[in-house]
């Protein structure tokens, strides 16, 4: 595995610089909320309440790194215009989402609105503020139109979605680069995108997720039902992605030329199969116990799918630092952990320390 020089942070370029963070109480939000807070950054939050019960912002009590505002839907483009005029941001992270596949079979429309008409209003709304020098989009993998064929993924393939959520977020790349193009980019503000896999870590418990389903099944004495366990994914701790987001920024900061899309992930023979995680998981939770099942009425899911990151090592110099093997281990041991009375704060900041520890 390539490890980076230099991944890590820049303290004193964080300390004191305005970010406004949407997405700030969803699961990557708020792990990025608690790093940013660590790294002395000024942290406006842009977000709906958090969708789950439990959840990360609650529990380590991410509300208290961000000032008291009131909550704010993507999709409302005069209340997030405002929320960018108060906050006066250098750095805009924009990684408020409807972030899950089956969610955007579900409600369509309402996930077209929040990807793409959200990214949008994020984007127009930094128009004419002179104060924002950078600003990254958080999009996914699964921008590409997928071919199922062996090749990982670039950042000049065609882009697609055969299911709503991925064709959002392709089309959250188009409107990006134009916002860029068009006008944010004569204004001085360096836009990129940022193409990241399946994350995990502790602290997510959305619905239709791996690890969090598993941590439900098996903390409840029941057995985990598996749709498609011969799926690849390019998976990392949430860590991995989060730390690539702030080299990005820095990076776009001091040499604005490098806006563009960014592939982030591990490296592609470490993409794996959902089964392969599974057991991964099950050796490091006690009573797990697992059904294979093949759902063919189930709505179509890609097959096989892992990016090549090679622009992003040699542009940003981002390569990660835990292989899937640590990434599951940690995860499954914040949920032990956190189960049996630990505060979920502290176990983040752990991970966090654990993470820049092994530069």
């Amino acid at each position: 595995m390539l490890v980076s020089q230099g991944m890590r942070p820049d303290p004193d370029f964080w300390r004191g610089k305005r970010v406004l963070l949407t997405g700030h109480t969803g699961f990557k939000g708020s792990w990025l909320t608690l790093w940013l807070q660590r790294l002395g950054a000024q942290v406006t939050g842009l977000a709906l309440p958090p969708a789950t019960e439990p959840n990360l912002f609650t529990l380590a009590r991410v509300g208290d790194a961000v000032p008291a505002s009131p909550w704010c839907d993507l999709r409302d483009a005069t209340a997030v215009a405002e929320r960018v005029r108060a906050a006066r941001p250098q750095i805009v992270l924009h990684l408020a989402a409807q972030a899950l596949v089956r969610a955007g079979y579900a409600a369509p429309l309402d996930t077209y609105a929040t990807n793409v008409m959200g990214t949008a209003h994020v984007l127009d709304a930094l128009r004419g503020h002179s104060d924002v020098r950078v600003a990254v989009v958080v999009t996914t993998d699964k921008v590409y139109r997928n071919r199922e064929w062996c090749y990982p993924y670039r950042e000049g393939d065609a882009l697609g979605g055969h299911d709503p959520y991925s064709a959002s977020k392709a089309a959250a790349e188009i409107v990006s680069a134009s916002y860029r193009d068009a006008f944010l980019a004569a204004q001085g503000v360096a836009v990129a995108t940022a193409r990241a896999g399946n994350v995990i870590g502790g602290g997510d418990w959305a619905a239709d997720r791996l690890l969090p389903d598993a941590v439900r099944a098996w903390g409840a004495g029941q057995t985990l039902h598996i749709r498609h366990p011969e799926a690849t994914r390019p998976w990392q701790h949430v860590i991995e992605p989060l730390a690539a987001y702030l080299r990005l920024a820095e990076q776009l900061w001091a040499a604005p030329a490098l806006a563009g899309a960014y592939n982030f992930g591990p490296l592609p023979h470490e993409a794996a199969t959902v089964g392969d995680v599974v057991k991964m998981a099950g050796s490091a939770y006690p009573s797990s116990t697992t059904s294979y099942e093949n759902h063919s009425d189930a709505p179509h899911e890609a097959g096989w799918l892992a990016l090549e990151t090679a622009h992003a090592r040699r542009a940003l110099g981002v390569a990660p630092r835990w292989g899937l093997a640590t990434a599951v281990a940690r995860t499954m041991d914040w949920y032990r952990q956190q189960q049996g009375g630990a505060d979920a704060r502290a176990l983040c900041l752990a991970d966090l320390d654990a993470w820049e520890a092994a530069a």
